[in-house]
């Protein structure tokens, strides 16, 4: 026991008199076979002024796989203090690809970052740094004036399963954010689902077919059959030609072991629309 109180006496110790705080020196020992990170050695470089350095530091990081995520604080220390453009990128990546959520709350300033490559890569970073951090900016970077940074925005809550971003996800669709047709397509319960459908007829037709895609295919549990089995009906009572192409392109894909209920209202309305899926050999 006092062995082992020793040893995390001097850890603490070394942590001190490397400036690194003890909780980032003192990590587990890595796998047999995984190469330990110098966090000291790191840290001296991404605080070193050199971009070349710096770069380096990030690259090893980056590189270091799941050990990589015990110098997450380095990273974050560095997007705290700011750099040039081409570093901040680099270091918005690298943090996005650990995978850590603490990296939420230092990118998300960079959604505003006035270098479209540094705000477009925050709004990608936050998507695989998720949490409620995460969310909270993606649906802030929804009113973005950049359309790149809304457009991710707009999929990353849709693959974050943020339910309470749809109110935010309608608006943005109202405002010409097609991708958020997709995410409301994800996320919808049925009755969100229903007000989606109503847009039909109002929004360009492939960016509601973008939504109608994911509702259709969803689970049964999700998305009842009597829901999706309306908004066939909806896109037959449509009666265009487009709505019957996209229905025998449904009918196509529909799998094996989908509802029969479904797969039944598709077919009925693919005949009466005279619908016809495309192939390869349609020009």
């Amino acid at each position: 026991m006092r062995h082992r109180q020793q040893i995390g006496l001097a850890l603490v110790l070394g942590a001190l008199a490397s400036g690194l705080p003890a909780a980032v020196t003192a990590q587990p020992k890595p796998k047999a076979g995984a190469k330990a990170l110098d966090l000291a050695r790191l840290q001296a470089a991404l605080e070193s002024g050199d971009e070349k350095r710096a770069l380096e530091a990030l690259s090893t990081i980056d590189g270091a796989g799941a050990a990589g995520k015990a110098a997450a604080p380095l990273v974050q220390g560095l997007l705290a203090r700011g750099a040039n453009a081409p570093l901040l990128g680099r270091a918005i990546e690298v943090c996005g690809g650990l995978g850590v959520e603490s990296c939420s709350a230092p990118i998300a300033p960079y959604l505003r970052h006035r270098m479209p490559q540094v705000r477009r890569a925050a709004a990608k970073a936050l998507i695989d740094t998720k949490g409620p951090v995460a969310v909270r900016a993606l649906s802030a970077a929804l009113r973005s004036p950049d359309p790149q940074v809304r457009g991710i925005a707009a999929s990353g809550l849709g693959s974050l399963r943020a339910h309470d971003a749809l109110p935010d996800l309608f608006k943005a669709l109202s405002l010409k954010v097609s991708e958020a047709a997709t995410s409301i397509g994800q996320l919808c319960k049925p009755e969100e689902c229903e007000k989606f459908a109503t847009l039909l007829g109002k929004q360009p037709f492939d960016v509601m077919t973008s939504g109608f895609d994911q509702i259709l295919f969803r689970p049964t549990a999700e998305v009842p059959d009597d829901q999706k089995i309306r908004i066939v009906g909806r896109l037959r009572e449509l009666g265009t030609k487009d709505a019957g192409n996209y229905l025998a392109e449904v009918a196509s894909r529909w799998p094996a072991n989908g509802s029969k209920r479904v797969k039944q209202a598709i077919d009925g309305a693919v005949k009466a629309l005279g619908g016809r899926a495309s192939s390869e050999d349609d020009e």
